[in-house]
């Protein structure tokens, strides 16, 4: 008997009968289906607590989750239920467990041990040095950073494919160094094995080996650990599905909870097929569905679940609410970009006036660019905010590299801008970049560079710079758009052969070029997005309001929830068109995206977009938004 079976919690009190049977059956596998807001963190708190109050020793169970965090969370909570200081269950990440196991039996799989764990930017300084002693930093081309090399290496391992399909398949515009990226990942692979290093992912390759190929060992794990939970299963990748696979062991008191209308993380390598396929894997695998959502409104809720009815694959969920009815979510037609950042910011400084909190509210998007109008918009009503996921407006180092070639266009005598642009000249470096500086600001025409004393490596490029300032200057008196059209066409180049991730940069210059259009001279617009660029108001006496994508606002709730630019081409992206999976999945994000919402949810669009990346005009509703139009009180937005 353990010191917790005196407590005695009444869950027919605080569960409903769904929760119930998920709480009290700890025994066989087990699918939770855990819809949107229902209580799922509860759920699985009160299930541990459940399993100790029955006599199940704590180092018996083990808790998988995403973050060491949720785990830390639901332990403490577990505690505080059962009147305890601490819970001697293990819980933790798939990645902080692997390497619990591998400390111990890393010696079968002839580890050098004591092992040391790499992480991201340790593993890219390896890349580096790597690179360097292969001579790969010195080819005529210029080869793949470090942050790339990683990047390429670990969504192989995630989505257990070659190097060689991974280029193919997601960075093809690096197909000319496969194989040299081929050679680096074997030497990479070697040199890690050699001293006795394991980066995340080797963590999960060598515990599966372990698994897999060692009975023994696996029997011993799994006699420990005879009660297994993993949370969000749904975002599982295939290394981790089978690894959760094997832990079920002879035993199988395996549970797995998740929602497979929210796997959104395909590009980490989630396999949204773990989820689906987890009940085959076993005979009398029971699954119970939580659908009762304990967050949003009805008409919210009614809303969603129409989106989801047209779901192409996984299982048959209608979530409820018991919440009071509310009001329907509005759809709100733009007549452009701007129009749309004027109408959400007036919306939130409604909402302010009438008393709500700016922490209760959030702006969602599809991809991070999108939101470059409203945050200009903001900072112009004075509303602090705080964006997450992706790069801030105008920090991105690209952006400005942009920045600097039109201000040394609008000023000559910006040194620190004329600095900038010519160390992004081939074969210039900081000295000749500041002997330059200092001849052409003695002439009378510090555009011309024809003259300027320089090696003969760095001969072209400064003529090509040159060549540009002066095309540049013929559109100085006009509206800027013409000007940095000018500068856009000649830094694409250089984009090109600094960063590996070009096509995605391309995309945010588009949208840079798309907020000067309204200025009339090129100085108006520097001047005011210099004053107030769209960035996080720090020191701020009240919270702030949420910028985010729908990707990183994941398992959160506001009262109030914009999903913004909801139009076809954006939400879903052009790349969806590309398979029934991407599409399905782009469902997926627009479905977390509104059940984020308590009682307010407006989803908005710009009837009329120009995509410089396509050159096509953007002018349709998001589809997924017409499937629910009619649950949606409609607003056309005018002035």
């Amino acid at each position: 008997m353990n010191k917790f079976q005196t407590i005695k919690i009444n869950y027919e009190q605080v569960l409903n009968k769904a929760q119930l049977t998920a709480v009290k059956e700890f025994y066989g596998p087990m699918l939770c289906i855990a819809g949107a807001g229902s209580g799922k963190t509860g759920t699985l708190t009160y299930r541990v607590a459940c399993m100790l109050e029955n006599g199940i020793a704590p180092e018996n169970i083990l808790l998988l989750t995403f973050t060491r965090k949720a785990a830390e969370n639901m332990l403490n909570r577990v505690a505080k239920l059962l009147g305890s200081e601490k819970i001697n269950v293990a819980g933790g990440t798939y990645h902080g467990f692997a390497a619990k196991m591998l400390s111990v039996y890393g010696k079968y799989l002839n580890l050098n041990m004591p092992f040391s764990v790499l992480d991201e930017e340790d593993s890219a300084g390896v890349i580096n040095l790597l690179r360097s002693e292969l001579g790969l930093n010195k080819t005529e081309l210029r080869f793949p950073n470090k942050s790339t090399l990683c990047k390429i290496f670990s969504k192989a391992a995630n989505l257990e494919l070659s190097v060689a399909d991974t280029i193919n398949n997601f960075y093809e515009h690096l197909s000319d160094y496969t194989e040299d990226i081929i050679k680096l990942h074997k030497y990479f692979n070697t040199y890690k094995s050699n001293n006795g290093l394991l980066d995340f992912d080797d963590l999960l390759l060598y515990f599966y080996k372990l698994l897999s190929e060692f009975k023994e060992i696996r029997d011993e794990i799994c006699d420990k650990y005879k009660f297994v939970m993993a949370d969000e299963y749904q975002d599982t990748n295939g290394l981790q599905g089978k690894i959760t696979l094997l832990l079920a062991g002879e035993h199988q008191n395996i549970m797995v909870v998740g929602d497979d209308f929210q796997s959104i993380y395909s590009f980490r390598g989630a396999k949204i097929e773990n989820i689906l396929t987890f009940q085959n894997q076993f005979k009398n695998c029971k699954i119970i569905k939580l659908e009762q959502n304990y967050r949003s409104q009805p008409l919210i809720v009614e809303t969603a679940n129409k989106l989801m009815a047209k779901a192409k694959e996984g299982y048959k969920k209608n979530l409820f609410s018991l919440k009071d009815k509310g009001s329907a979510p509005i759809l709100a037609k733009c007549g452009d970009e701007d129009q749309q950042a004027r109408f959400v910011t007036a919306a939130i400084t409604d909402l302010l006036n009438k008393g709500e909190r700016l922490n209760e509210i959030a702006v969602l998007f599809r991809a991070s660019h999108h939101a470059y109008a409203i945050e200009t918009e903001l900072n112009r009503a004075g509303i602090s905010y705080v964006k997450w996921g992706g790069t801030k407006f105008l920090e991105a180092s690209h952006l400005k590299d942009v920045m600097a070639y039109l201000k040394v266009i609008n000023n000559p005598n910006d040194k620190v801008s004329w600095l900038r642009i010519l160390l992004l000249s081939e074969g210039i470096g900081s000295v000749s970049a500041s002997n330059i500086y200092s001849e052409l600001i003695a002439r009378e025409c510090p555009y011309d560079l024809s003259e300027v004393k320089c090696s003969v490596k760095a001969r072209k490029s400064v003529g090509e710079l040159s060549e540009m300032l002066l095309r540049a200057l013929n559109f100085k008196g006009e509206a800027p758009i013409k000007v940095i059209e000018t500068v856009c066409d000649y830094y694409a180049d250089i984009l090109k052969a600094n960063y590996d991730d070009y096509p995605r940069r391309l995309k945010e210059i588009d949208q840079f070029a798309l907020i000067a259009e309204k200025y009339s001279s090129l100085h108006e617009f520097l001047t005011e997005i210099t004053i107030e660029p769209p960035r996080v108001n720090s020191g701020s006496s009240t919270a702030p309001l949420i910028l985010s994508t729908v990707h990183s606002a994941k398992g959160l709730e506001w009262k109030t929830v914009f999903v913004v630019s909801a139009l076809e081409g954006l939400f879903p992206s052009k790349n969806a068109a590309r398979s029934l999976a991407e599409y399905e999945e782009e469902r997926r994000l627009m479905y977390v995206a509104m059940t984020r919402a308590k009682e307010n949810l407006i989803v908005s669009y710009p009837a009329y977009i120009y995509d410089h990346s396509s050159h096509t005009a953007l002018t349709r509703v998001s589809p997924f938004v017409k499937e629910i139009s009619d649950c949606m009180e409609t607003w056309e937005i005018s002035g």
